[in-house]
């Protein structure tokens, strides 16, 4: 028997020190008008050093838990899928997450998908609060602060300046009667899965230490990692997204919105385009920038804000992350 699984809840939280495309333009070395207009990056949110990954993640879950009207006690599961650069490392911050929102009823675990995480989370809980009667309430949780990360005047890692902080969460219920999680899909290129690693390299005049951490992100082969995205990225974009609307039995055409990860401008409307949507039936995150597998619950609140998710809309939320892995769920909404 297919029990159905709906989110509840849902909640997001942003620091409050916003760094403008201004700001980032003398920092980066790129015109203004390009962070703006190509890149899509109008501002994003930079965290405090007291604004860990788990600090926002737990600001985003009271919300969610408080927009589903029950109380943590309820929660059986917290699953954190949320970045790896976070308050300590070797280290399960779902539990701090369970522990900091009072789930005293629950266990933990996190897993790790970089920023595909999300649809392939809500998946993962989805099967599992089918086949265990137990768990009628889990907590998904990401937070990300992985702009600490980059140096800005690395130019191999240009396509990772969007990069901000914040945290979100989602509350699922088993046997929902709303916003049923349908059909999901999920594709890894293996080829790629060293194209994105920490090195000492790419430290440059930065600290050479953050927090526990040696190192800054850094692309090993730009050349080949360009090559091959190039080649593939719409397409298996494309191929998540029809999967996981097929397999909810329903077709392209029925998909009224699509909340999708933060990339550059033009490549987020040629996938618009390509699953036969408009920018009006999504949302762009020129605002936040990319905040890792916050992103898709993001959108949800910014389609819903903006009156673009209607009760009874098929939605799909999808995402790509370095590995290199693209993911896509599809929600029956209302």
């Amino acid at each position: 028997m297919d029990i159905p699984i709906g989110i509840v809840g849902w909640g997001s939280f942003f620091p409050s020190q916003i760094e403008t495309a201004g700001d980032l333009a003398p920092r980066t070395g790129i015109p203004e008008t390009i962070l703006r207009e190509k890149m899509g990056i109008r501002q994003r949110h930079i965290a405090s050093p007291e604004e860990t990954v788990t600090v926002m993640a737990t600001h985003a879950a009271s919300i969610a838990i408080q927009r589903a009207g029950i109380s943590p006690e309820q929660i059986n599961l917290v699953i954190s899928h949320g970045s790896e650069h976070k308050d300590h490392l070797v280290w399960n911050a779902a539990a701090k997450v369970q522990h900091n929102v009072g789930a005293v009823n629950a266990y933990s675990f996190e897993m790790y998908a970089l920023c595909a995480g999300a649809p392939i989370a809500m998946n993962t809980a989805r099967a599992l609060m089918q086949t265990d009667p137990r768990l009628n309430y889990v907590l998904l949780t990401a937070g990300s602060r992985e702009n600490d990360l980059i140096n800005l005047q690395n130019e191999r890692s240009r396509f990772m300046f969007n990069f901000g902080a914040g945290g979100g969460a989602m509350l699922l219920q088993r046997g929902a009667q709303q916003n049923i999680i349908l059909g999901a899909s999920a594709f890894t290129d293996g080829s790629l899965s060293e194209s994105v690693i920490l090195t000492e390299a790419a430290i440059g005049a930065e600290p050479e230490i953050v927090g526990e951490l040696r190192g800054r992100l850094d692309v090993t082969d730009p050349t080949y990692m360009a090559e091959r995205l190039g080649e593939t990225s719409l397409d298996n974009f494309v191929k998540v997204i029809r999967e996981a609307v097929e397999t909810s039995g329903a077709s392209l055409n029925d998909v009224r919105f699509l909340g999708i990860t933060h990339m550059k401008r033009s490549f987020y409307l040629q996938i618009l385009e390509a699953v036969g949507l408009t920018a009006d039936q999504s949302v762009y995150l020129e605002d936040y920038g990319h905040i890792q597998s916050v992103d898709q619950v993001l959108t949800i609140e910014l389609g819903l804000a903006q009156g673009k998710i209607h009760p009874g809309d098929l939605i799909v939320l999808a995402g790509a992350g370095t590995g290199y892995t693209w993911s896509a769920i599809a929600v029956r909404w209302g």
